[in-house]
């Protein structure tokens, strides 16, 4: 999840992902394919985040 919300920001390029283990690598490529949230998702993570 943390990778896909960082991609979803239209300010980032790319994303450099730290991975110690093929299932990370597996985990990180997964969330290219669920880029997008819902807008409850996003009001959730802004009020982890504080914003």
């Amino acid at each position: 999840m943390a990778v896909a919300w960082v991609l979803n920001n239209q300010a980032v390029t790319s994303a450099i992902i730290g991975a110690s283990k093929v299932s990370q690598i597996e985990d990180c490529v997964a969330a290219l394919n669920n880029l997008e949230f819902t807008q409850q998702e996003l009001i959730h993570i802004d009020n982890i985040l504080g914003k």
